[in-house]
């Protein structure tokens, strides 16, 4: 399942706040600037409360509010904008299987997700911008769309004459710390690596709720 280039691009269109505050606001850490959320920096170890003039005050969420909360955390969690995420809901409810972890399947094998799993961006973020700057192949072939749904055998590699680029190489040289997922296979040495299954939802190490979001789209 792929977005068109108009929609993908727009960065207008995302959140460009402080990141900071979606942890907090989400009250865990979603991982947004890669490495830098396990140090002594991240907001959420000095300010374990919401955002805002009302943020260490006591509220309790409805069912709808709870629901609504995941579906959220989700969403910005992959850099994604409502339409997107919905597109992918629809498209998991039609797949066979379980709808919240298919869902999250789903999203989970876009490139920018993959590129970043893979070790070669800190965070979605910048995978998406190091796509989208035409520094990834494809089984040989350049694809600059973050959203590329990648499969089972696919090859992905950083373009050889990006290959010198100080942020992918320390990225790929701090990849260990972060761990490599199973369901990828990672070539350092030569920046390259390779999809071997859809990943199930043990190896899709989030923490989310994901019936909470199917139970949201059913009302």
């Amino acid at each position: 399942m792929q977005t068109s280039k108009k929609e993908e691009g727009i960065d207008m269109a995302r959140y460009i706040g402080a990141l900071c505050r979606i942890c907090r606001r989400e009250g865990e850490k979603l991982f947004l600037k890669g490495d830098r959320c396990n140090t002594e920096k991240c907001a959420i170890e000095r300010r374990k409360y919401p955002p805002g003039q009302h943020g260490q005050g006591f509220r309790k969420l409805s069912d709808y509010g709870i629901q609504l909360r995941e579906k959220q955390k989700v969403r910005k969690m992959y850099g994604l904008l409502e339409k997107q995420f919905r597109k992918y809901f629809y498209e998991s409810e039609r797949r066979k299987g379980i709808t919240g972890e298919v869902l999250l399947q789903l999203i989970e094998g876009r490139l920018d997700t993959v590129v970043f799993r893979m070790g070669f961006a800190p965070n979605r973020r910048r995978a998406r911008q190091i796509i989208g700057h035409g520094h990834i192949r494809v089984n040989g072939r350049a694809v600059n769309l973050p959203s590329y749904a990648t499969k089972t055998g696919d090859l992905v590699e950083v373009k050889e004459a990006s290959r010198a680029m100080p942020e992918i190489a320390d990225s790929l040289a701090k990849s260990g710390h972060r761990g490599i997922p199973g369901w990828v296979e990672v070539d350092g040495a030569n920046f390259r690596g390779k999809v071997l299954h859809i990943p199930s939802r043990d190896e899709i190490q989030l923490p989310v709720q994901e019936q909470l979001i199917v139970e949201l789209f059913s009302k």
